[in-house]
């Protein structure tokens, strides 16, 4: 299209729906990348960026050495902003900001938990923009008291690690009250353009998406991995499940396979076992958690579809293709102003 050439009124709308987010970012659009352990790294990351999103590095169990690394090999690919997201329970996470500071990151995103105080405030006097997850009303005004300058509301939809509570009662009860004080996306099985527009309607000022971009060409997930996104159904994505609540299993969405099923029967021979007085509960717990350690990896990274982790959100059903980001983040928008002008003659350009 030339550029010249005076843009249609439902873009120019779509446009002001998203400035709040956009100008947060400093990107085009106010569509954020999910951070992805293995998968949001700099090519996927510079893609989006590049592509008129925001990339987000997902920094997981990175050392600050090789988060740096990551950050510098990333401002290689673009010299658009991007973020880095940090886990709270990483133990050098103060490190990790002073990665982020240092490389002059202009956005932490900090999740997995409620982050300190401190780290919030060292982020922010280092120049950067933070961002939290908030999962409940009374922990969003908590955030924003601490500091976060704006917020991403997850709904249980999304891949990966997950809450109880929908993005669709998420939205209802938290943009009504917070979106007046600072900028909140929205996150949780968002993967067409429609549905990013009637969040933002609602007040959220853009939206966060993962799984949509597994199958970028950018992405350098095995290409089991992506064939197994492609072959995924909503009702294939489930949450891991606990057999027992004296050992609680966090819940984490993901593709249906044999690991999913040898998790379960694992947790019943550790019951078993602690049942019959051979290991106690500590050991126990621990045996548990360790099922999924570098489950991710292996499906990501080496192709293991069968054992491995296929984390992904609800909207898997919505990838049916591999592109490259820029036709992702094209077809989004082209489908939130379709929807704009459909149901607005004067959009309709």
């Amino acid at each position: 299209m030339d550029a010249l050439a005076p843009r249609a009124p439902a873009a120019l709308a779509l446009d002001r729906l998203m400035a709040r987010g956009a100008a947060f970012f400093g990107s085009r659009y106010a569509i954020m990348g999910g951070a992805m352990s293995w998968v949001s790294e700099r090519n996927l990351v510079a893609a989006l960026s590049n592509a008129g999103a925001f990339g987000v590095i997902a920094c997981g169990a990175m050392e600050p050495p090789r988060l740096a690394e990551e950050i510098v090999a990333t401002q290689a690919l673009t010299d658009r902003p991007f973020g880095v997201n940090l886990i709270t329970m990483h133990p050098r996470l103060d490190q990790l900001v002073d990665a982020c500071l240092a490389a002059r990151v202009g956005h932490i995103v900090f999740a997995g938990g409620i982050p300190p105080t401190a780290a919030i405030r060292k982020a922010k006097e280092g120049g950067a923009k933070v961002v939290c997850f908030a999962p409940a009303l009374a922990l969003a005004k908590k955030l924003v008291r601490s500091g976060a300058d704006a917020l991403v509301i997850e709904g249980s939809e999304a891949g990966g690690h997950i809450g109880p509570v929908s993005l669709n009662v998420l939205a209802q009860e938290i943009l009504p009250v917070m979106a007046k004080e600072v900028p909140v996306f929205v996150a949780g099985g968002i993967g067409r353009g429609e549905a990013i527009l009637s969040y933002l309607e609602m007040g959220a000022a853009g939206a966060q998406l993962g799984t949509r971009f597994v199958c970028a060409e950018e992405s350098i997930a095995h290409p089991k991995f992506k064939q197994a996104f492609l072959r995924g159904a909503a009702r294939d994505a489930m949450p891991t499940l606990q057999l027992d609540e004296r050992f609680p299993v966090i819940p984490v969405r993901a593709l249906q396979n044999e690991g999913t099923k040898r998790f379960m029967e694992h947790q019943a021979k550790v019951l078993a076992r602690f049942q019959a007085g051979e290991v106690g509960k500590e050991e126990a717990q621990l045996e548990i958690e360790h099922f999924w350690a570098g489950a991710l990896r292996r499906a990501v990274i080496d192709g293991d579809v069968e054992q491995g982790s296929l984390m992904a959100g609800q909207s898997v059903g919505m990838v049916t293709a591999v592109q490259p980001a820029a036709a992702i983040i094209a077809e989004l928008i082209g489908q939130a102003e379709a929807a704009l002008a459909a149901r607005r003659p004067d959009a309709a350009g």
